[in-house]
């Protein structure tokens, strides 16, 4: 899809304020309100944007969290699939690098982490290693693109 540089600034608007009203993001395009909801509908349609809660997992109870860096030696996509059914899991990206995939991981103790690590995410047929990174906090989180 080809964006245009109304498109751009509904999505700019969008992600400082995901509740914006349509006519708010009228007034910011010069649009009309019902030329704006179709526009972000088709942007919806069309995948380009998703409008959802963000939540914060220490805010929910779950302080301990960690990226796990995972290797495998068989097909990523169906080790990715099934890690990402396990409880505690977030979300997981495919890598380049030490690790072939990445797996965000959120509990509410350290031995719920443990037991996500040792007891489910190692056994996954075709991990052959899976490491830890637990993390503090999340210092930087974007909701808006480069180039957006």
């Amino acid at each position: 899809m080809t964006l245009d540089d109304t498109d751009r600034i509904l999505l700019r608007e969008l992600q400082r304020d995901g509740r914006a009203s349509y006519t708010a993001l009228a007034e910011a395009t010069g649009l009309s309100a019902p030329a704006v909801r179709q526009r972000v509908q088709r942007l919806r349609d069309e995948g380009v944007v998703q409008i959802v809660g963000v939540t914060d997992p220490m805010a929910l109870g779950l302080p301990v969290m960690a990226l796990i860096g995972v290797r495998v030696d068989s097909d990523v996509h169906e080790v990715a699939d099934r890690i990402s059914e396990l409880s505690g899991v977030i979300y997981v990206v495919l890598t380049a690098g030490s690790f072939d995939l990445f797996a965000e991981v959120v509990c509410r103790e350290p031995a719920e982490l443990l037991t996500v690590l040792n007891d489910h995410i190692k056994r996954v047929p075709g991990v052959t290693r899976a490491e830890a990174f637990t993390y503090f906090g999340i210092h930087t989180h974007r909701f808006a693109w480069p180039g957006v």
